[in-house]
């Protein structure tokens, strides 16, 4: 659920910011490219049309992203600091499990050790 949100995340992004840069600014943007088919959008041109536009993907947009931040929040009870203790424990656990295997340790070769105390 969570990926087809985050595809329809990535598109919102796209198109609210080709809605953004269609429409009329000062230094024109990209509106110059919008052509003259303003019968299409209606008497008022694209202006009307694309903040309308704007507006409706701009809300799709946060409801998109609430609705992400609710489910990623569901899936994400605990911290990372907890899962480390997770699995700190759990290489504990294991470590108890392991069998010991009683082997002595060869004995060093005993050596005569000469007194040398002379002065």
């Amino acid at each position: 659920m969570t990926s087809t949100l985050l595809i329809v995340q990535i598109v919102l992004v796209v198109m609210l910011v080709i809605a953004v840069l269609l429409q009329k600014s000062s230094s024109i943007g990209l509106g110059a490219y919008s052509g003259s088919n303003e019968s299409v959008f209606g008497a008022k041109g694209p202006s009307g049309f694309l903040a309308k536009m704007t507006f409706l993907l701009g809300f799709l947009f946060i409801a998109n992203t609430i609705t992400l931040g609710y489910f990623y929040g569901q899936s994400k009870n605990e911290s990372v600091v907890d899962s480390m203790v997770k699995t700190d424990d759990a290489a504990k656990e294991t470590t108890k499990k392991l069998p010991t295997l009683d082997i002595a340790a060869p004995k060093a070769p005993s050596v005569p050790v000469e007194n040398n105390t002379s002065h």
